[in-house]
């Protein structure tokens, strides 16, 4: 026998040689017998197809697997004519022989079988060895020469084409600016658009226009870089870049609330947007760390089912949970320690804004000085299969880190002012188990109090503000692949102020969207936004003793490819 049959052989043979008594030294002749009878071609009828057909054979049965497999793979096993196997009876000699006989029978036909597809398909084997012989030697030059063998590239690419329309019938006076300049000294012509501070009465709403309402066409483009040294650690670094300028309505203009979630300004430089370090510590705590971090990305869960960050959404301001006092995405220099254990999380944090903290001049900032502008947040919450909820309170050292308010609000914020803040916010989120007409729904609070270091700051300025918002989502919108969604809110608006009244600073955005999935990298998002009223309290009274308004809505065309 050639030693590639007994290696075939050998083990289905002892698995049903184990259980010989060796003490079973008489020879069985009726055994045999009825052995042979069963296994002949005269009782071909008797014989073993699959190993249910035995009645005294269970899955529990230790070698049930090895009879399994000698019946199935080689058809060679046979039984007693009673439907019976009696595995736990010693074989004789005479009975192993005609079952060697037998499988050695069907392994000779299985490799007399190979030998002739082997001749037969000769040439097209050689060929795929070839092709394999080409692909394994340009994997190995492909390892010797890239830079890392554990790092995964991805990529989105998003053209913007869009424009703005400004309604409302607000004059700023002469009058009305002195009176913004006198009270917020630190104004630094912010908030008004070219033309309107310090000169004679101009119409907002025809400026706004004039400044920031023509149609652009826009790019962002982001290389996301991820590198595991164990498995379970990973390195994040993102590359980006993008032309939505200084004077762009969907980069900030004329206020912070027309924001893009997706928006950047380097012209036509690449930079580093993002890069730090993350580890586990155990089994449920994880450490992350780095020169450049996001809070949101340090976060031991997003408590929102919302997009973020996958080209649909419009409006940034929409997809910080209703909170944007605490959800305020700081970035720079920044530390986490979270924990996760089944469903329930907590997460504690510290970033420190990134334009303070990369020098080394402590008067100027610093980690962790008076001037670092740093953030500390502490979150909890918990996840489940469809729903989950958090709470958290970020302390920030400068309010104006505050990212979206209504104009009155940010301005009394950006003030040069010895004071922190204290944001507080709550949000959940529940989603279907299947697509349907039923949406996923998110939700989210948020409360602000102003803590101002001494007690002789001037009236009017904000002791206590607040935000909200409330999103649907719906996969598989119509067709399948498609999305839709629409979320309305309140960008962190004053509701107190320093010995004076409750102000009328509220303001409502509103945004649409409805994505085509045009194939599995390319998305096409037709979308609409809507701000009524985002100056807040600096919306004052109008000419002729009327109410002063002004509204902005936006429409956007958004591409998005993956890679």
């Amino acid at each position: 026998m050639k030693l590639f049959k007994q290696l075939l052989v050998a083990p289905a043979a002892l698995g049903i040689l184990a259980p010989m008594s060796a003490g079973a030294t008489d020879v069985n002749v009726a055994g045999v017998s009825d052995y042979a009878s069963v296994s002949s071609d005269a009782a071909a009828a008797e014989q073993v197809t699959s190993i249910n057909q035995f009645n005294d054979v269970f899955p529990a049965d230790w070698a049930y697997q090895a009879l399994s497999n000698l019946i199935e793979r080689y058809g060679c096993v046979a039984g007693y004519p009673n439907g019976t196997f009696r595995g736990n009876r010693a074989m004789t000699r005479f009975e192993a022989a005609a079952l060697l006989n037998a499988c050695l029978d069907r392994v000779t036909e299985v490799t007399d079988e190979l030998k002739r597809l082997i001749k037969e398909f000769e040439k097209e084997l050689a060929i795929v060895k070839g092709r394999v012989d080409g692909l394994e030697a340009r994997v190995g030059e492909l390892e010797a020469t890239q830079f890392s063998t554990t790092t995964k590239i991805d990529g989105q690419a998003t053209f913007d084409i869009g424009a703005n329309t400004f309604g409302g019938d607000l004059f700023f006076t002469q009058a009305n600016v002195d009176k913004i300049t006198s009270h917020f000294p630190d104004i630094s012509s912010i908030y008004f658009p070219t033309g309107v501070a310090g000169s004679s009465d101009r119409n907002y709403q025809e400026n706004a226009s004039r400044e920031y309402g023509a149609t652009t066409f826009n790019y962002d483009y982001q290389l996301f870089l991820n590198t595991s040294f164990t498995g379970k650690d990973l390195l994040s670094a993102s590359i980006r870049s993008g032309n939505f300028g200084d004077d762009n309505a969907f980069n900030g203009n004329p206020t912070n609330l027309s924001t893009l979630e997706v928006a950047s300004n380097s012209g036509t430089s690449l930079y580093i947007d993002k890069l730090f370090y993350n580890f586990p510590l155990g089994e449920t705590f994880t450490i992350f760390v780095g020169p450049n971090v996001g809070q949101d990305d340090m976060m031991p869960m997003w408590p929102s089912v919302y997009p973020s960050g996958d080209g649909n959404t419009v409006l940034d301001v929409l997809t910080l949970n209703g909170a944007p006092g605490a959800y305020n995405k700081t970035q720079g220099p920044g530390v986490a320690l979270n924990y996760e254990n089944n469903g329930w999380n907590v997460g504690l944090q510290y970033v420190c804004d990134l334009d303070t903290c990369t020098g080394s001049n402590p008067r100027d900032g610093g980690i962790a000085a008076d001037s670092s502008k740093g953030v500390g947040t502490f979150q909890i919450g918990y996840e489940g299969e469809q729903w989950g909820f958090a709470g958290i309170y970020s302390w920030l050292q400068s309010p104006s880190l505050v990212p979206y308010a209504t104009s009155y609000t940010q301005l009394s914020y950006a003030q040069d002012l010895d004071m922190s803040l204290n944001a507080f916010g709550l949000a959940a989120y529940w989603q279907p188990e299947e697509s349907g007409w039923i949406p996923a729904i998110s939700a989210g609070w948020g409360l602000n109090t102003t803590n101002f270091a001494n007690d002789n700051v001037a009236d009017s300025y904000v002791s206590t503000s607040q935000s909200w918002q409330v999103a649907v989502h719906w996969d598989d919108a119509f067709i399948q692949g498609n999305s839709a969604g629409m979320a309305v809110g309140q960008a962190t608006f004053a509701t107190d102020l320093k010995g004076a009244d409750t102000p009328f600073d509220g303001n409502y955005v509103w945004e649409w969207y409805y994505g085509f999935q045009v194939t599995d990298n390319i998305t096409l998002t037709p979308s609409m936004f809507y701000l009524s009223r985002p100056l807040g309290q600096l919306t004052f009274d109008g000419v002729d003793g009327k109410d002063g308004t002004f509204r902005q809505f936006g429409g956007l065309i958004r591409t998005t490819f993956t890679f």
